[in-house]
């Protein structure tokens, strides 16, 4: 319908969609929910997502590039190295530039690419540290985008992703609501129509965020969060070990809610 009949999904858990929870516990996410719009209700659209949590740039090249190159879909989703971009002493040139080769094999393949940058992290307490090195890392991916020909949805400059309510507690992942606008958002880039707006004012906070409640969940955060990707990163462990990508295969869609329709369950935190 709107001149894609196939879509491949490849990146770390921003795009598996953490934390968008389905009552099974799986997730559904931003990429899940572009898909049903470009399906738009039809059964010979195929999709897959070959996304996986705690995955670093290299293994995203190494081991879900290749299947997409093979399958030469209609269209395909790259967000990848912000697992690598935020480990201390990373150097982002170097990660953008292991990013190029991907999204230049991709578009010599004649696979239309579209590529997220990385959102402005001003809102969130500690992890708003990390700005700097993601604004450089943006400049990179526009610079990348504009050579090769790709599509970018700016998440840096998504207004409702500036309020801590469109994040997870986790600081990582965003919440269903913003799963939701960024697919709005994305959809908008490929210029496909949508009813429901991605920059729809957020309501007004009932209670405000004191100064207290702000050092406390700093705290909650450390212990909950911080501590546990720390010691991960010492031992060399993921996330994503031993599990798999939630649709290893391109395959038609099962019916789903439609992208402006009632919102998925509640987020589940990831283990």
């Amino acid at each position: 319908m709107y001149g894609f009949d196939s879509y491949v999904a490849l990146g770390d858990s921003f795009t598996e969609g953490l934390n968008d929870g389905l009552p099974d516990g799986s997730f559904r996410g931003w990429a899940d929910r572009l898909a049903e719009v470009l399906a738009a209700g039809r059964s010979d659209f195929r999709y897959a997502n070959l996304a996986l949590r705690g995955k670093m740039l290299d293994e995203i090249l190494d081991e879900q590039l290749p299947i997409a190159l093979e399958l030469k879909p209609d269209l395909v989703t790259l967000c990848a190295g912000g697992n690598d971009i935020i480990v201390p002493g990373a150097d982002v040139d170097a990660v953008t530039e292991r990013l190029e080769e991907g999204v230049a094999k991709l578009r010599e393949a004649g696979i239309p690419v579209l590529m997220f940058n990385g959102p402005d992290t001003k809102v969130l307490s500690v992890m708003s540290v990390l700005r700097g090195k993601v604004a450089i890392y943006n400049t990179n991916l526009w610079a990348i985008a504009e050579r090769h020909g790709a599509r970018m949805v700016d998440l840096w400059t998504m207004a409702p992703l500036h309020d801590r309510r469109a994040w997870s507690d986790d600081r990582l992942h965003f919440s269903p609501d913003a799963h939701r606008r960024i697919a709005l958002k994305a959809a908008e880039v490929l210029g496909i129509p949508v009813e429901a707006d991605w920059r729809e004012p957020l309501p007004l906070e009932d209670t405000p965020n004191r100064w207290i409640d702000s050092r406390r969940s700093d705290l909650t955060w450390t212990k909950v969060h911080l501590l546990p990707w720390i010691r991960r990163q010492l031992r060399g462990e993921s996330m994503g070990d031993g599990l798999s990508p939630k649709r290893p295969q391109l395959a038609p869609l099962l019916p789903l809610e439609v992208l402006e329709g009632p919102e998925a369950a509640p987020h589940q935190q990831a283990s």
